[in-house]
């Protein structure tokens, strides 16, 4: 089982989101909270897979240096892709509400790109998932943020939430990705990962996904 031979590897999670550590704590896999700062950037001109996979990417390449041969670090980013653009965590109220206007009465889709990281081998996949609302009233829009506050959350909300219980109609793929991590996925992918190490070749250098150079920046 991928869980045993984990035991030979420290596993760093580089998130502070309780939901994932605790998904990842529910399929039995230990691991270290380890976090280090980097804004969450990216390029112009990218679509909502490459946003999300370029952010996790650039989270885990910070580590590359500081890792021990045993060590395999853990990155994910969550966005909310909707009318063809970017909804990230609200930077204050007035944010908040805007996105819940734009996901209020319909489809959009959520995105996380994961990225795997040890000292040998790179890995960075992305799932999505499209989620339906029902329309919401501004009562209620307020009503959500005044008593979840989910200034933490892409898309400013929590499907696991009230406003995913009386609003969300329909989710097509993975509830967990909606949630925060597609731990389905993420468990074959470390399955892959362990039972087929590669060693990057000599002046080999990785590029974040979508061949995207980390320059010029934009906010998201």
């Amino acid at each position: 089982m991928i869980i045993d031979n984990l035991g030979n590897y420290r596993i760093i999670l580089a998130s502070r989101s309780p939901r994932r550590q605790k998904m990842l704590q529910e399929i039995g896999l230990k691991f270290d909270i380890v976090i280090k700062e980097y804004p969450e950037t990216y390029p112009e001109g990218l679509d909502g897979k490459s946003i999300a996979e370029f952010i996790s990417y650039q989270k885990a390449v910070i580590f590359r240096d500081t890792l021990a041969a045993d060590e395999i670090v853990i990155t994910a980013d969550t966005i909310v892709w909707c009318n063809n653009k970017v909804l990230g965590k609200p930077r204050d109220y007035s944010d908040a509400e805007y996105m819940l206007r734009e996901i209020s009465g319909n489809t959009h889709e959520v995105i996380t790109g994961v990225t795997l990281l040890s000292t040998v081998k790179e890995k960075t996949f992305s799932v999505s998932s499209k989620v339906t609302f029902d329309p919401l009233s501004p009562d209620e829009i307020s009503f959500y943020i005044d008593n979840y506050k989910p200034f933490d959350k892409a898309g400013a909300y929590g499907i696991q939430e009230w406003i995913g219980l009386v609003a969300c109609s329909c989710i097509e793929g993975s509830y967990f990705n909606v949630v925060g991590l597609p731990v389905r996925t993420l468990y074959k992918e470390l399955q892959e990962f362990l039972l087929y190490p590669s060693t990057p070749s000599e002046g080999d250098t990785p590029h974040p996904p979508g061949g995207c150079p980390p320059t010029p920046l934009k906010g998201g």
